[in-house]
């Protein structure tokens, strides 16, 4: 069995972080292990309170899995300050992971800030660069490129300065925050642009679907599906994820992991 390790912030509301990227690895067949950076406390409604992790654990929790249960694909998620992100790096250096899935987590769906603003540059220097793919939504790509990311032009361009300007090998950057139309993702590997395109839907059960989407990208990274390919596949999958979410919560539903 294929290994993918997630690196991110557990979610005592079971629906995103650490939480969600074990239940899409289990779905598409490879076994989880984890680095847990943060703990929060949270549900579908908000984020109360979180605290990072001492970094010298963030470290062991790294070195005991790279040792042992050596993962053919990581992802990183919630990395909370610059601490996390530079033990982080270090680790993913010491040990030669990859490929790697940049998932830049900075504010959660109800719109609670999980990622600490001077974190943004550590996050655009250390971790994009060694990005295999980043999937950051509007919001993350403008911080990431200084550039406003409110349409598809846009969108295009910011995907094109992830790769080339920054260092990332791919870019997905998601639309699911577009004010109209379908939803669309835009994709940039292997210098093409990709446009990837579903039907938009009315729900307010999208929590965790960032952490979704790369977790599913990872478990076929690990498999040895090719980017693109794993970028479609996954992307059908959060479609259905969300289409037959099971209704729980009063804010923010989980998705329905197993779709």
């Amino acid at each position: 069995m294929r290994i993918a390790l997630t690196i991110a912030g557990s979610d005592s509301g079971g629906g995103a972080g650490i939480q969600a990227d074990l239940k899409a690895f289990q779905r598409f067949g490879v076994f989880g292990t984890s680095v847990l950076t943060a703990v929060t406390a949270q549900n579908t409604v908000g984020v109360s309170a979180w605290q990072a992790l001492d970094v010298g654990l963030i470290t062991a929790q790294l070195d005991a899995v790279a040792t042992d249960l050596r993962p053919h694909a990581v992802k990183t998620g919630m990395l909370a300050d610059e601490t996390v992100v530079a033990a982080v790096v270090a680790g993913l250096q010491k040990y030669a992971l990859g490929p790697l899935v940049v998932d830049p987590v900075m504010v959660a769906a109800s719109g609670d800030v999980l990622l600490k603003p001077q974190a943004v540059g550590a996050v655009r220097d250390l971790m994009v660069p060694r990005a295999s793919l980043v999937t950051p939504n509007l919001h993350e790509a403008a911080l990431l490129t200084g550039e406003a990311v409110e349409d598809v032009p846009a969108m295009q361009r910011a995907a094109r300065v992830l790769v080339e300007k920054l260092g990332a090998r791919a870019a997905l950057v998601k639309g699911g925050h577009l004010s109209h139309g379908d939803a669309v993702d835009v994709l940039f590997v292997d210098g093409r642009m990709e446009v990837v395109t579903h039907p938009r839907l009315q729900t307010r059960h999208t929590h965790g679907a960032g952490c979704t989407l790369s977790a599913a990208i990872t478990a076929q990274l690990a498999s040895g599906v090719g980017v693109s390919q794993a970028v479609r596949v996954a992307l059908d999958y959060l479609h259905r994820a969300m289409v037959t979410a099971p209704g729980l919560g009063q804010g923010h539903g989980p998705l329905n992991h197993q779709a």
